[in-house]
């Protein structure tokens, strides 16, 4: 689920699941910087989905990639960001009264084949 590559500190209480979205166009790094003896920074690429585990009281800050540099854009307090995990009975895959949407749809659309449908003649205009 989350990837957890600097541990919270062993007395940190209170963590939370959370979620950042880049809608930017531009790559983007997350930092957590006020809890101590913790490091926390991501690179996030256009819109891409960062999820993490941080204290309640963190803050992420939003630094924007630019020409050799990175300006602070943002500051979000993660109890923002806060994901509902979702409950066992979520994931309950013995119910056969549900409908199964994730296996409803082609993973690949139908091709057209016909030459007709694909190309047409020139007009000349004159």
């Amino acid at each position: 689920m989350a990837q957890i590559l600097d541990p919270l500190p062993p007395k940190q209480s209170g963590k939370i699941l959370c979620c950042y979205i880049n809608a930017t166009s531009k790559i983007q790094i997350a930092r957590i910087s006020n809890i101590p003896n913790w490091y926390f920074e991501r690179v996030v690429f256009p819109g891409q989905r960062l999820v993490f585990e941080a204290p309640r009281k963190g803050q992420l800050e939003i630094h924007t990639g630019m020409m050799a540099s990175a300006i602070l854009s943002d500051k979000i307090p993660c109890d923002r960001l806060k994901l509902d995990e979702p409950s066992v009975y979520e994931f309950d895959t013995d119910s056969s009264d549900e409908k199964d949407l994730i296996n409803t749809r082609p993973i690949v659309q139908q091709i057209k084949t016909k030459i007709e449908d694909t190309t047409k003649p020139l007009q000349i205009v004159g």
